[in-house]
């Protein structure tokens, strides 16, 4: 797992085409935007693995 620190406002990006951007820290909650093209899926962990599970 690769493991980076971001302060609020500041992005990293995932290829060419997937940016992630912190967006707001309270707390011990983290807000996130994700930049993607539309035929990337995306989804949180608890509602992948349920669609896991339906297959």
């Amino acid at each position: 797992m690769l493991v980076l620190s971001r302060k609020a406002e500041e992005s990293m990006f995932i290829g060419d085409d997937i940016k992630i951007t912190v967006l707001d820290i309270r707390g011990g909650q983290v807000r996130i935007g994700i930049t993607a093209p539309q035929e990337v899926k995306i989804h949180r962990e608890e509602v992948y693995q349920r669609l896991i599970k339906e297959d």
